[in-house]
């Protein structure tokens, strides 16, 4: 295993577990992915700033779900931001980057300067996980309240799952000396958990110590355990949580130290959009001649664009549709 003072922390998620606690968590640093998922769209300030948030909350949520499975988060609300919409992709293999992508829809003319969260309205945050063919897809739902995205998913958390679950978050755009300004975000998640475990869920049991006293089963949790834990994360400063100069490890120390904390195998995230071609066209499948040939623009091609990447595609209306020659697609 790579020692962890050698891992390069930018984008990605780190899963930990408090061994005299019984309490899992999860630790995420995203630089390129973020800067990834904002340049594809020139949102608003307030519209980048909600787009952040749900996408450092897609990664250090995403990080449990196994191979090729899909996280997707979704909030629909009849205010000035209508939706946010996030992909996580689980890798396709072991030692692979997860990937990530999300957009906003919205209604410029009604935004104002007021905090970020009020620009949403009354309306719910989805959570969504597809486990891949042949299996049923699952989705929980919560209402939108508490005054931040991260409230809304601590809250879907203690009621759909009941696990007491907290957030630490920061955001923004960073402005190191000698570095053209990007996007930074750094993140804590907390998991009250029944009973301690060896292994961190989701993953394959690969652990390194990072504290003298971790491992240790001391007991089992209690309120006592997570009201002292949310103490600590409480106490977190954003330059801790964004880096880059703090490794996480080194964080999980400075946090949680007498609570023996344990690392597992980091996971790397990236940006990453499965759009294609084939897809639109896979899409278009199901319309017939007729409908095609309304979708058909007067210079006589049907075009697509991703919410995601802002890709476009141009298609030959001939090519596409339930009436297309087999030989038509990609």
């Amino acid at each position: 295993m790579t020692p962890v003072e050698t891992i390069a922390w930018d984008d990605t998620v780190l899963p930990f577990q408090l061994d005299k606690s019984d309490i899992r968590g999860r630790v995420a640093r995203l630089d390129g992915v973020l800067d990834g998922v904002l340049k594809q769209h020139a949102y608003p300030a307030t519209v980048e700033a909600l787009v952040a948030e749900m996408t450092l909350l897609t990664a250090l949520i995403g990080q449990t779900i196994k191979l090729r499975w899909k996280l997707s988060l979704q909030v629909q609300s009849n205010g000035p931001v209508r939706m946010i919409a996030t992909d996580y992709y689980g890798p396709t293999q072991e030692g692979e980057p997860a990937r990530i992508r999300a957009y906003a829809s919205f209604d410029e003319s009604r935004l104002t300067d007021d905090e970020p969260f009020s620009q949403i309205g009354n309306g719910y945050l989805a959570v969504m996980i597809d486990q891949g063919d042949g299996m049923k897809p699952y989705q929980g739902i919560t209402g939108l309240a508490g005054g931040s995205l991260k409230a809304c998913a601590e809250a879907y958390f203690a009621q759909s799952e009941q696990l007491p679950t907290r957030f630490a978050l920061r955001f923004g755009k960073s402005t190191e000396p000698g570095v053209a300004e990007h996007w930074r975000a750094g993140g804590i998640m907390l998991q009250h958990m029944p009973k301690a475990s060896p292994h961190a869920p989701g993953g394959n049991g690969n652990n390194e110590s990072i504290a003298p006293e971790a491992g240790l089963a001391l007991g089992e949790e209690d309120s006592e355990n997570w009201n002292r834990a949310n103490i600590l994360l409480d106490s977190v400063e954003e330059l801790e949580m964004i880096g880059p100069s703090v490794a996480p490890t080194t964080l999980l120390l400075r946090l949680f130290h007498e609570e023996a904390p344990r690392v597992f195998d980091v996971q790397a995230v990236t940006f990453g959009c499965t759009c294609s071609e084939d897809r639109v066209r896979q899409s278009l499948s199901i319309y017939s001649a007729k409908d095609i040939q309304k979708m058909t623009t007067p210079e006589g091609r049907v075009t697509a664009d991703c919410q995601f990447c802002s890709a476009h595609y141009d298609l030959d209306p001939a090519t596409v549709g339930k009436d297309a020659p087999v030989s038509g697609g990609a």
